[in-house]
């Protein structure tokens, strides 16, 4: 399929996305599903994206999709326009988005006491999802779907009728349990760096040190970034939780650090780019680790994000308490939360703790690792 460039054009899993920045959401303007990557989808967004050049030239006025009156785009929209909306943490805004993008194209203009409602079409909609997507993803919209009726009915839009889509058995799918070793991570880290894509690998090496979600990681800029006399640091907040992080790094990392920033070199804003010098988004990051990954470990599926956990395993298997570790990771995995929070906030000594049991993990782990190998292996002769 021939490529094309329409700005603020993106494609998620095969399908294409129009998708305003903040400022451009701010003036009006909505993420608009333009369907499967193709030349329907490019003529929606090449039309959006009309809309939005006329608008800034002061040509025509901020433009929402117009939904029709009471239906359920209508309460989104109108939802967006509250402060409660604008209070939301911004990871929750975007769980939001990334629903109604997936709700809106089947239900957007509908109302919630027209029949096409009904467990019958919610069922094979979720259905759908979960077979073309995942069973988190199909979960996920589901949640959202019912978070959304919630505003309608409050709204008055549903008239007294109750949810259809609580009579869907919505369990949330197992958490993951994949992981990375830390012999993999530098692998990736050297494929993206043959492969020029220096801001992933910076980005890459920074997540396995700091333990950062991808978002936390794409939102660091210049300043952010401390050194004293133990080593580097970035000294940020969680934008899930709102918990102030630090997130240290080793000697190495630092190394890969100021060998991207040597390259791109930057002053303020934003620090992880992508080889087009544009901030990484959350569709970007992916699909560049996609394809760094498939040509280091072909076939495998892990994502960014399961580094998070491995950091966690190692610093288990080390011995850290759960107030290091959360301290490590910004998150409320003690057993009082509020008492955590209150009496031992995020500290440089907590995190570097933390780091100190990875690093005792790590090496227990490759131990026990090898014991089993070479177990396998006198088995394997005895059998012979």
């Amino acid at each position: 399929m021939a490529r094309v460039k329409i700005p603020y054009y993106v494609i998620k899993r095969g399908q294409g996305y129009w998708q305003p920045t903040k400022a451009m959401r701010a003036a009006g303007f909505a993420s608009i599903p333009c369907g499967p990557h193709g030349p329907k989808a490019w003529e929606i967004a090449a039309e959006w994206n009309l809309r939005w050049q006329r608008h800034k030239s002061g040509v025509e006025e901020p433009a929402r999709q117009k939904w029709p009156p009471r239906s359920i785009g209508d309460a989104f929209e109108r939802y967006q326009a509250t402060t409660i909306w604008a209070n939301k943490k911004p990871r929750t805004r975007e769980e939001w988005e990334r629903g109604f993008a997936r709700i809106s194209p089947v239900f957007g203009d509908m109302r919630p006491v027209d029949a096409g409602i009904s467990l019958e079409t919610l069922s094979v909609f979720r259905d759908r999802i979960l077979a073309s997507v995942s069973p988190r993803e199909a979960w996920r919209t589901i949640k959202i779907w019912r978070a959304i009726w919630t505003v309608c009915q409050a709204m008055g839009y549903t008239e007294g009728r109750s949810d259809p889509s609580k009579g869907i058995q919505n369990s949330q799918p197992a958490g993951k349990s994949t992981s990375w070793a830390y012999a993999e991570v530098v692998a990736l880290v050297k494929a993206a760096w043959r492969m020029k894509h220096y801001g992933l690998a910076a980005v890459i090496a920074v997540s396995w040190d700091t333990m950062l979600s991808p978002a936390d990681i794409r939102a660091l800029t210049v300043d952010k970034l401390v050194q004293d006399n133990a080593g580097a640091y970035f000294t940020t907040g969680r934008a899930k939780t709102g918990r102030a992080a630090i997130g240290t790094l080793s000697r190495r990392t630092e190394k890969v650090l100021r060998a991207y920033l040597a390259i791109r070199p930057l002053s303020v804003g934003v620090i992880f780019r992508n080889r087009s010098g544009s901030p990484y988004s959350r569709f970007t990051l992916p699909d560049d680790f996609k394809e760094v990954r498939e040509a280091a470990f072909p076939t495998d599926t892990r994502t960014l994000s399961d580094m998070r956990r491995s950091g966690a395993m190692e610093a288990r298997a080390g011995g850290a308490d759960p107030a290091t570790l959360s301290a490590k990771m910004a998150n409320n995995i003690s057993v009082s939360n509020a008492l955590h929070k209150a009496y031992q906030p995020v500290d440089l000594t907590s995190v570097r703790q933390a780091d100190l049991a990875r690093g005792a993990g790590r090496k227990k782990m490759i131990a026990e690792a090898e014991a089993k190998r070479e177990t396998r292996n006198k088995e394997g002769i005895s059998s012979s």
